[in-house]
Order: C-alpha cells, then sequence, then structure tokens
C-alpha cells in the first residue's frame, strides 16, 4: 500500500503492523492486512475507552478497512523507555506517575464500545484458558530449539500441569481492565509531559496484578530488585484495600507465567518473523522468572522441572 510522499514509514515494533508517521499532520497510519480485526477495529475500541476515562491514547481520525489501514492521532516518539535511557535518575518518581496512570486505569469499568463499524465490542475476559495457551508458546517454540525429541514430550506434559495448578491457586478474581503490554516502551511522554498509551489492542478483562507485573519485571529494560520493590510496595500504599498476601502470590504467578510466555514469543519471532534481535533479551526473561520462583514456595515443582532441564539457567534449589 502506498501513501503519500508526507507520511514516512517509522521503525515497528514485535508485531506484523506496519506504521507510517506525518508530521505535518501530527498523525500516523496503522497498516495491518493480517489479523485486522484486532489491530484496526479492536485497537480503536480499546483507545475510545480508555478515552472517554480520561486517559491519553490515540484518537481515530479516519479509516479505510477495506485498504486494512486507520490514520489516528501520534502521541509523539518520546517513550518513558528512551527518557530512562537517556537519563538514568529519577526512575521512581517517574514510575510513580506510571503507577498513577495504572490506578486510573484499574477503575474503568466499561466493557463495551461501538466500533467505527458500528458494531458493538465487547472486551473479552483474561480467563485462565488464556493464561494457559499463552504460556504454552514456551512449550511450542521455545522448548523444541532446547531439549531433544525425548524429552521434549515428557517435558511439555509436566509442564502443563503445573501451569494449570499454579492458575489454580490465582487468588484475585477477573475483573479489572487489564492492557497486557504495560511496559515502559509503550508508554508515552506527550507535549505536556503527560503520560499516554499506546499497543492498546490487546486488553482484556482480567487479574489486577498482571498489568503491575508487566511494568515491574518487564523484560526490555532491567531494573534493580531494589527499584522493584519501591514501585510494588508504592502500588499497594495507593490500594490500600488490597489483601497484600493474596495480591503477592497472584504477583509472582503472572510474572512467571508472562515471562515465559514471553521467551516463547522472542523465540517464534526469530523463527518464524526473522526478527532475531529480541533474543538477547530472553537470559534477562529466565532471570526473572528465576528471581520470583525463588520467592514464592508455590513454584517449587515448576523450579524442580525447569532446573532439571535448563540448568544452566535456573539456579540450584539449595541456593534458596
Amino acid at each position: 500500500m502506498k501513501f503519500s510522499k508526507d507520511f514516512k514509514k517509522i521503525k515497528g515494533d514485535a508485531s506484523i503492523r506496519k506504521f507510517y508517521r506525518n508530521t505535518k499532520k501530527n498523525s500516523i497510519i496503522v497498516f495491518a492486512n493480517i489479523e485486522k480485526i484486532k489491530n484496526l477495529l479492536i485497537y480503536d475500541s480499546i483507545n475510545k475507552i480508555l478515552i472517554k476515562n480520561n486517559i491519553i491514547a490515540p484518537k481515530l481520525l479516519s479509516q479505510n478497512y477495506r485498504n486494512n489501514y486507520i490514520e489516528i492521532q501520534d502521541l509523539g516518539n518520546k517513550t518513558i523507555y528512551q527518557k530512562f535511557i537517556k537519563n538514568k535518575k529519577n526512575h521512581y518518581l517517574i514510575l510513580k506517575k506510571v503507577i498513577n496512570v495504572l490506578n486510573k486505569i484499574q477503575k474503568i469499568k466499561d466493557k463495551k464500545v461501538k466500533n467505527f463499524n458500528n458494531k458493538l465490542y465487547n472486551i473479552k475476559n483474561y480467563n485462565n484458558k488464556v493464561l494457559l495457551e499463552e504460556t504454552k508458546l514456551f512449550n511450542d517454540w521455545y522448548v523444541p530449539k532446547k531439549l531433544n525429541k525425548k524429552k521434549i514430550y515428557l517435558f511439555k506434559d509436566k509442564f502443563n500441569k503445573e501451569i494449570k495448578l499454579l492458575l489454580s491457586k490465582l487468588k484475585f478474581k477477573n475483573n479489572t481492565f487489564v492492557h497486557r503490554d504495560f511496559h515502559v516502551s509503550n508508554l508515552i511522554i506527550n507535549s505536556k509531559n503527560q503520560i499516554g498509551l499506546i499497543d492498546n489492542q490487546d486488553a482484556l478483562i482480567g487479574n489486577r496484578a498482571y498489568d503491575l507485573a508487566s511494568l515491574i519485571d518487564d523484560v526490555r529494560y532491567k531494573t534493580s530488585n531494589s527499584l522493584k520493590d519501591k514501585v510494588y510496595n508504592y502500588y499497594l500504599k495507593t490500594n490500600k484495600n488490597i489483601h497484600a498476601k493474596k495480591f503477592k502470590n497472584d504477583f509472582d504467578i503472572l510474572s512467571v507465567l508472562r515471562n515465559l510466555k514471553i521467551i516463547g514469543i522472542f523465540t517464534r519471532l526469530a523463527e518464524r518473523d526473522k526478527k532475531k534481535k529480541y533474543l538477547k533479551l530472553i537470559p534477562y526473561a529466565w532471570k526473572m522468572i528465576d528471581n520470583r520462583m525463588n520467592k514464592n514456595k508455590e513454584f517449587y515443582n515448576l523450579k524442580l522441572l525447569l532446573a532439571s532441564s535448563f540448568p544452566k539457567l535456573i539456579t540450584n534449589l539449595d541456593e534458596n
């Protein structure tokens, strides 16, 4: 698809979408000829819900669904990730502002909205079945690259059983707006120094610990354990009605499952889509998985399984 010369192609993300920026119009074209419903229709629907709840997200300027694209407001190209890379100070103060945005997101009650085709979109639930299927990406893509054929079948069977057991131990209900990719690369600082959200098409209604886990245990940007703890404690301070022990349980489980999923996704990006740059992030994902498992006895059997299959990536059980 060709656009006017004012639109310049910009670097995309890990998805199959393409983006074109027009600095004169302050707009971006999102092009998606695959998974159009999610990447165009649902993306705009979620943006509408966020905007309705006074959260900064890209507004729809025009749409040409037949030709696989929409034009949206350009929030800018200054992400919190970029800010962190340039300035190593004041990260905690910025992340406190991010938590304040997350608190607003988690108060959203809207679950239905009309999309630009005038059809009602109802946000789906982020239930255990979806979480299990996501975690299986680790089995489907990473495991076959690392284990021999004899070990793969046995590992997959034990792994799936352990994941189902962990999911059964989640305490909080799936009743909260979840962005599902809430990390510093998807948080934009606009011209008014306000924080906005991009990449919003995957939002579901799920466990309130998920987005906090995405932010704190973000594979794309390394943070110290002390900063992770400070941000986590600030969230609890601003949500005093939460049962702290139950919430920590869910936070740990969802962090581990998310990073196992990410390892699978990044392996798939390298193998299927030839986007090998994400492979360098996998060791840090393993480190965070190991870190969370060490702090929660519920992971004992999963840690045992992972340690026996990937001994160089998991610390010894007797080191805990």
